[in-house]
């Protein structure tokens, strides 16, 4: 069985779609929408961009000349507008256009949909709410799937599998997630949440709060009288970096022997904050990747003080992508760390997040990436120094001792 720290890891995993993302900020919008899947309990909205179809119609009004194609779309979208046989949503019908656009590009430009997905807040990295994950079970009843560190919730006492049947005086019993995060949304400050656990029920109250979402675990492992730091990082969210170096300190601090860095399952993030961890360990003299546009390509180095001196073991799959292939290639090439595992996923291709002024995102693919020493990763992945599959011994029982890659990383460190 896999721990809950695995499948929330492999959730974020999904959400975060294997980008390198720099985001684009204008201007706030508020919104809120749902899935009918586990999500965060969010209670505000994030951030919008004003642009798209606006660009197009100004410039037209200004008589401008615009390409035969795009005025092609706006011939086409006038008439739909003015002769479709119902009422036209045109703010729908931009935004499947561009969706539509975005699908003839390659597979990382794509249309993400509304600002506050939890796509969205797992890169951000915190939100404003109570700090739980739910989903319905085959009974339709709103179970708690997660609960996050130092949050309302977790303060409350609420664990996962509690089965939540009132929120104030409401039941919830047969409600789906969109019909129960309707409902939150409207609460205004602490409201109640009556749930159920080994089939005694028990009323908690609850208050929104900055919520900071958890992406980088630590701890030291001993083995043949040495002392081993591990980090495990499982997005590049904007506020990792901090995390990283927090735990990063507090683990050298423990004067550790070397240090294994876990980014399997990681399937990307910022760029900026891979560049950040980066520069942890290499003093600036260190180039760490290298961007190329349409127009230049440009060498980037690390912005860091010092070169650390331990051994560092990098572990890796099939599932390491884009900013995990960014940090793994940079310390592989320029400090020397060992990779084990499977060779990553190959994402060389950056992405920008555009909101539209209704809060909807569209993710473009802009630049490509290279090694600190011009490797295209791109379609081909990193091959780890020493390829080891995870044992299935592991999957049964999440223990470091069955984790093979684990041991192997180790033994690598200790040589």
């Amino acid at each position: 069985m896999k721990t809950r720290e695995q499948k929330t890891a492999e959730n974020i995993e999904k959400l975060s779609q294997s980008l390198d993302i720099k985001v684009n900020k204008r201007k706030e919008t508020p919104t809120f929408k749902t899935k009918e899947v586990v999500f965060l309990l969010l209670l505000t909205s994030v951030i919008g961009l004003a642009m798209g179809g606006l660009v197009t119609y100004n410039v037209v009004l200004k008589g401008q000349k615009v390409d035969d194609e795009l005025q092609e779309f706006i011939t086409n979208y006038d008439y739909i507008v003015n002769n479709y046989y119902k009422d036209v949503d045109k703010t729908d019908l931009i935004d499947s256009a561009i969706a539509g656009m975005l699908s003839t590009l390659d597979n990382n430009s794509a249309y993400v949909g509304g600002s506050d997905t939890d796509f969205s807040i797992y890169l951000e990295g915190t939100y404003e709410g109570t700090g739980i994950q739910v989903y319905n079970d085959d009974n339709k009843n709103i179970v708690i799937y997660s609960v996050f560190e130092n949050t309302p919730a977790s303060k409350a006492g609420l664990k996962a599998g509690d089965i939540i049947v009132k929120l104030n005086n409401k039941e919830t019993t047969d409600m789906s997630i969109s019909d129960f995060s309707d409902l939150v949304k409207k609460q205004d400050g602490t409201f109640k949440i009556t749930y159920k656990r080994d089939n005694k029920e028990k009323t908690v109250e609850l208050k929104v709060d900055t919520v900071e979402l958890k992406s980088v675990y630590s701890k030291i492992i001993e083995k043949d009288n040495k002392k081993f730091g591990y980090l495990r990082t499982t997005i590049f969210a904007n506020n990792t970096y901090e995390q990283f170096k927090k735990e990063l300190n507090n683990l050298e601090k423990d004067n550790i022997d070397g240090l294994i860095i876990d980014l399997r399952g990681n399937s990307g993030g910022h760029l900026m904050a891979a560049e950040q961890i980066i520069s942890l360990f290499l003093d600036s003299s260190h180039p760490i990747y290298q961007i190329k546009s349409k127009e230049s390509q440009h060498t980037y180095y690390s912005t860091g003080k010092e070169t650390k001196k331990y051994k560092i073991s990098i572990l890796i799959d099939e599932s390491s992508a884009s900013a995990s292939e960014v940090v793994t290639s940079a310390l592989s090439e320029q400090y020397g760390a060992t990779t084990i595992g499977m060779k990553s996923y190959g994402k060389g291709t950056v992405q920008e997040l555009q909101t539209l002024t209704d809060g909807e995102q569209y993710k473009l693919t802009t630049k490509t990436w290279l090694t600190s020493k011009g490797k295209e990763i791109d379609g081909k992945g990193i091959d780890p120094d020493y390829e080891v599959s995870l044992d299935k011994a592991y999957l049964e029982d999440s223990t470091d001792e069955n984790d093979n890659q684990l041991q192997k990383a180790i033994d690598v460190i200790l040589k």
